[in-house]
């Protein structure tokens, strides 16, 4: 899958993007970005994104306590290659790979990179 943008278009656009719900272990800086969902909004505020960490458990998901409800551009602050993903539709399940200072999505269905 292609995603290549101009990453200085999706860098000022990612503002007032809506609100997605993440997990406190990204916001706290505890657990770095790892899964990145979208489902159906639940308002119009909702932009339908759902971020998980690297070290969320099923226990600690279970509690709704932990997660919390912020605005895109938060979460771009934290992780700029968001910003690509933004646009691509209700089902989309991905993974966020690291291997050093580069990064890639795969969609966790099929395995496939996002080229970017």
């Amino acid at each position: 899958m292609n995603l290549k943008k101009d990453w200085r278009k999706n860098m000022h656009s990612t503002m007032n993007l809506g609100g997605c719900v993440v997990s406190k272990n990204i916001l706290e800086k505890r657990g770095r970005l790892k899964w990145c969902f979208r489902e159906e909004s639940v308002n119009n505020i909702d932009n339908g994104w759902r971020f998980l960490s690297e070290i969320d458990t099923d226990e600690f998901l279970a509690d709704s306590k932990n997660m919390v409800i912020c605005d895109w551009g938060t979460i771009f602050e934290i992780e700029p290659a968001i910003a690509l993903i933004f646009e691509l539709p209700i089902g989309t399940e991905l993974t966020l790979e690291y291997d050093g200072s580069q990064k890639c999505f795969v969609d966790s269905e099929t395995g496939e990179k996002l080229i970017f």
